[in-house]
């Protein structure tokens, strides 16, 4: 199987959620077994050896593919939510995304200074999403952070808000 391959099961829907956005649903990729196996061994073979203690998935769609990859890591998963989803004492960082103000938060002990971490999520568009999670974990102290996106949006350039110590790595590339 190919990148190509991959890239071409990925299904476009036209302004969703709203009017203007050009949805990538990956749902397709997962209903293959094929498919779904080849993104989980390239994701196992970019992090195999990077040392990652915990991989942390943010809701929704990091979560389908962050604890398998957990696994075949032998690290723990630790979720990131939207406010008023996580029982315990949380953490929240506020962000701006595409259509809209939003918040997540994450366990305030979820993480340590001994974790070296894998914040995944599906799609890189403006990056809101992500620059959030990025502060959340870098609040913790953490010692590394690695940041992976099935997805991304190119022409968005959701990528040059990131600094430049953070490897950022993605599956699929579209212009848009």
């Amino acid at each position: 199987m190919s990148i190509e391959t991959l890239t071409a099961a990925v299904r476009n829907i036209p302004d969703f959620p709203i009017k203007g956005i050009q949805f990538k649903d990956i749902t397709t990729l997962f209903q293959s077994p094929s498919h779904l196996k080849e993104l989980s061994d390239i994701l196992y073979e970019k992090y195999k050896n990077k040392g990652i203690t915990k991989v942390v998935g943010i809701e929704s769609r990091g979560f389908f593919l962050g604890p398998q990859l957990a696994v075949r890591l032998n690290a723990g998963f630790v979720p990131i939510r939207k406010p008023g989803k996580l029982p315990y004492k949380v953490i929240e960082e506020r962000y701006t995304k595409e259509y809209g103000e939003d918040a997540i938060q994450i366990h305030e002990d979820a993480l340590t200074e001994d974790d070296v971490v894998l914040i995944h999520d599906d799609l890189l568009a403006t990056g809101g999403t992500m620059v959030a999670a990025h502060k959340l974990v870098k609040k913790m102290g953490v010692k590394k952070v690695y940041i992976n996106f099935l997805i991304e949006l190119e022409a968005l350039n959701g990528r040059s808000l990131f600094p430049e110590e953070v490897e950022l790595e993605t599956i699929l590339k579209f212009e848009i």
